[in-house]
């Protein structure tokens, strides 16, 4: 039986489409995407905010993080579905932004 296909929704803002990628139909996506199970020789969408970190031109760091830190980021990106280094990207993205908001 054919799964009836996910599709992703408008986002009003990064707040909201972080709630859907870590929702039940946002970890599917993610399943269905890395599975292959999407049309073949069709660009996946993704969102707005993994489309700016994939076009942003990246820079290898390397970052002593605690233990205990390292195993609840992968514990995180587990449940919703990404890799741990993914995870922590965004959280660096989304810290970043709202410190460079603050006067």
């Amino acid at each position: 039986m054919k799964k009836k296909p996910i599709d992703m929704p408008k986002f009003a803002n990064e707040e909201e489409e972080a709630d859907w990628w870590a929702s039940p139909q946002g970890r599917e996506f993610v399943k269905r995407k890395s599975t292959g199970s999407a049309r073949k020789g069709s660009e996946p969408r993704g969102s707005r905010l993994v489309a700016q970190l994939r076009r942003a031109t990246t820079v290898q760091i390397a970052l002593r993080l605690p233990e205990p830190d390292v195993t609840r980021a992968r514990e995180i990106a587990a449940r919703k579905g990404i890799g741990y280094q993914t995870l922590l990207k965004m959280l660096v993205h989304e810290g970043l932004r709202r410190e460079g908001r603050r006067p």
